[in-house]
């Protein structure tokens, strides 16, 4: 199976199995995880381009489980974080991990945040090294193997 297949593979189950814990992800500290975990993979290569504000502004709206947030609220969180990482990118990624590892009390807030890494990584169809080293050291911020996601 090529790489791209098993990416968008990848990606569906973790949405399904996002789906299937909806109602549990509704803590504050999963949300302000999400929007952190997704400014991270947005940065992870040092830039963000438009496109990347764009995949994430479509998560926001679309994603079933981030509707359980005001979405100008997620916006404007997620903006904070790009904030923080695009001023200073190792300062900011360590204030921007420290608000994914909020989510390590409940373990599946914990791997929910982790598949949102993967699903915003590969919504262009390439989830690049930086990208999944972000994601990896999310990981690790949340107590949680990263072979568990194919990371």
């Amino acid at each position: 199976m090529a790489l791209w297949d098993r990416l968008k593979e990848s990606a569906s189950t973790m949405q399904t199995q996002l789906m299937a814990k909806k109602n549990d992800l509704k803590s504050g500290a999963f949300r302000d995880a999400s929007m952190a975990m997704c400014a991270l993979v947005a940065a992870a290569d040092g830039t963000v381009d438009p496109s990347e504000r764009q995949r994430v502004a479509q998560l926001i709206s679309t994603n079933e489980v981030l509707q359980n947030f005001p979405a100008d609220d997620l916006r404007r969180r997620f903006e904070d974080n790009l904030t923080k990482l695009t001023t200073d990118f190792d300062f900011g990624k360590v204030s921007v991990l420290q608000e994914i590892a909020k989510a390590k009390k409940k373990p599946a807030e914990a791997r929910a945040v982790i598949q949102i890494g993967v699903i915003i990584g590969g919504a262009d169809g390439d989830f690049d090294k930086d990208e999944q080293a972000v994601v990896r050291e999310a990981c690790f911020a949340l107590d949680l193997p990263p072979h568990e996601f194919d990371l």
